[in-house]
């Protein structure tokens, strides 16, 4: 049966922008699962002694491989980004040497790092930008603004479809609560002509982009996986008991698409994989 232990309960709060590494770790590992992040890697082909920029880089564990492959040779480095101190605190334990916080919409290398390039030949971003959905057209423009020419950028992130049901009964159970669920959600699930048409703006010749469904288990049932993901987004103006009993009802309400029947659940997350190089 699923936790439905409350959010104030939990040991490990979350850090000032509502991530806590330990409880991402524990209940969102499939993220960064070498089977979720196989294709992703491929389409980057990261090569001893590049120089990468990892966009929300989350715990490093993407980045810290990334990094033990463009050392292999002279002058590769990766950096990591995030917005969260959690997950930059965790991602340095690991191992990852070169990080910054940024919001990815409001990206700036620093400029007194000197171990921190100007400029990079790939900036990468797995299972981030579908949180950009202020501005998603400024993250390619700064990402573009910190890429050499000819540079790449190689993303995966949740696009058309994501969440179906889930995300419906989320607008559902809040909109019965006086709320405006279209204010509140904080996803952006682009399709592939949309996500197409940004690329082409912000100066961008795609390479490669496509929409794959992906069935996501959920180990710890659907509730847990909202505690993570929607507690402190998409229920953020919400009271610790008023969250957990909306997600409470989201779970029941899920259960006939979600939960198979030996009591696993699962969730359809389709895959918006992007290759393209920055525009001379």
């Amino acid at each position: 049966m699923a936790s439905t232990t409350s959010f104030a309960e939990q040991k490990d709060q979350p850090d000032s922008k509502g991530w806590s590494a330990t409880q991402y770790s524990q209940k969102a590992s499939f993220v960064y699962s070498a089977e979720f992040t196989a294709p992703v890697l491929d389409l980057l082909g990261a090569k001893p002694g590049e120089r990468i920029l990892d966009i929300g880089c989350g715990s490093g564990e993407l980045t810290l491989q990334l990094q033990q492959i463009v050392e292999q040779a002279e002058g590769g480095v990766v950096v990591g980004t995030d917005f969260s101190e959690s997950m930059l605190k965790k991602a340095k334990q690991i191992g990852v040497k070169h990080t910054f916080i940024a919001d990815a919409q409001e990206l700036e290398v620093p400029k007194d790092d000197s171990d921190i390039p100007e400029k990079f030949d790939a900036v990468f971003s797995n299972a981030t930008l579908q949180w950009c959905k202020r501005d998603p057209l400024g993250v390619l423009t700064r990402v573009r603004g910190v890429l050499k020419a000819q540079g790449r950028f190689v993303a995966d992130f949740s696009g058309f479809m994501s969440m179906i049901g889930i995300r419906a009964a989320l607008h559902e159970v809040v909109r019965s609560r006086g709320r405006d669920p279209e204010r509140c959600d904080p996803w952006y699930f682009p399709s592939v002509d949309e996500y197409q048409a940004l690329l082409t703006t912000a100066g961008f010749e795609t390479k490669h982009i496509s929409l794959t469904p992906r069935i996501t288990p959920l180990p710890n049932g659907l509730y847990d996986w909202l505690s993570v993901f929607a507690r402190t987004s998409f229920l953020r103006e919400f009271s610790d008991e008023e969250a957990a009993q909306i997600m409470k009802e989201v779970e029941d309400r899920c259960r006939g698409d979600c939960q198979e029947a030996n009591g696993k659940w699962a969730m359809v997350s389709a895959r918006l994989r992007v290759s393209a190089v920055s525009k001379e």
